[in-house]
């Protein structure tokens, strides 16, 4: 297979992406992502299991738009031979659409971890080493990992992992400065960025807390080859615009325009996703006048006329 997408150059421009959120990375959100100025979008979270057994939802998340390519796949998973044998099956489903597989290694969701999946696997380096080598030795493209400081509340095991994930092949690493057992409570160590950056040579991608343009060349001044952002971008695609956080707010007739095309395009892509549409809409109108009433009004919301409606009342 060419490719198409080289991550060498990718990593040289500074690149930011936009991380994988479940039940809120549907394509047309990460298509207006990507035409605000992301740099690489990841689906929602893929389970291998779900892909080996062919389960509709997962074949769901896998779906995406012509323009967004080449996109990104997060895939999870704890046997290293469904691991590879599922990457191949991305690679060759997906094609030169496909620009990097993504394993992870850091979500704390308990429903994740008590499999053994997940940022479980900081727990078990051997068997976390075994997985990525796996990976990489099983397609062509890049191979990448995202992980966490460490699993237990004090622990902090980012550098071991990330060489040992450089040792098993991994084109770049995804570093998020919180322990499994933070979850997402209290602020992100910023400084294990630095201490992962000094550690390999290749690529480091920061995760966490990244909800301003000064978030973001925070995480570049301490050598992060790239920033992905997540929360950040939940009503605030306008954060891949890369200005100063001071002239990056939108006017509310902006926002107002961009959730309605979110609410048509999401509407023409799968009708059955516009229940999501109740908290984009609420995110894109946060601090806007009457954003209480219109949250609550917001919950009566079923078809696309009821959300154009509401809308509409916002830009009168």
């Amino acid at each position: 297979m060419d490719r198409l997408f080289d991550i060498t150059s990718f990593f040289a421009t500074g690149p930011l992406m936009l991380a994988p959120m479940a039940g809120i990375n549907d394509a047309v959100f990460r298509l207006i992502c990507k035409r605000m100025g992301a740099s690489l979008t990841y689906t929602e979270m893929v389970s291998s299991k779900g892909l080996q057994y062919e389960n509709p939802k997962t074949d769901e998340m896998l779906r995406y738009l012509e323009d967004e390519a080449p996109f990104a796949v997060q895939l999870f998973g704890s046997d290293p031979e469904t691991m590879a044998r599922m990457a191949v099956k991305l690679e060759e489903r997906c094609g030169e659409s496909l620009a990097l597989i993504d394993v992870n290694m850091g979500c704390p969701s308990r429903k994740i971890v008590s499999k053994g999946d997940g940022a479980a696997l900081m727990r078990t380096p051997d068997l976390a080493h075994a997985i990525l080598a796996s990976v990489v030795a099983s397609v062509s493209i890049p191979v990448t990992v995202k992980f966490r400081k460490g699993f237990e509340l004090y622990e902090d095991s980012a550098v071991e992992f990330a060489c040992a994930a450089e040792a098993a092949g991994c084109a770049a690493v995804c570093v998020h400065g919180r322990t499994a057992r933070q979850y997402y409570q209290g602020r992100a160590d910023r400084f294990t960025i630095d201490r992962v950056v000094a550690a390999v040579k290749i690529p480091v991608i920061a995760s966490g807390d990244v909800f301003t343009s000064l978030d973001i060349d925070d995480y570049f001044s301490r050598g992060a080859a790239g920033v992905m952002v997540a929360r950040g971008a939940q009503g605030n695609p306008w954060i891949f615009r890369q200005v100063p956080a001071r002239d990056n707010s939108p006017s509310i007739e902006e926002r107002v325009a961009v959730a309605r095309e979110h609410c048509e395009r999401l509407y023409e892509f799968d009708p059955r996703r516009l229940v999501s549409m109740r908290r984009h809409i609420a995110w894109y109108l946060k601090g806007a006048p009457q954003a209480a009433m219109l949250r609550r009004a917001l919950n009566e919301c079923n078809t696309l006329d009821d959300y154009k409606d509401l809308l509409e009342r916002v830009s009168l």
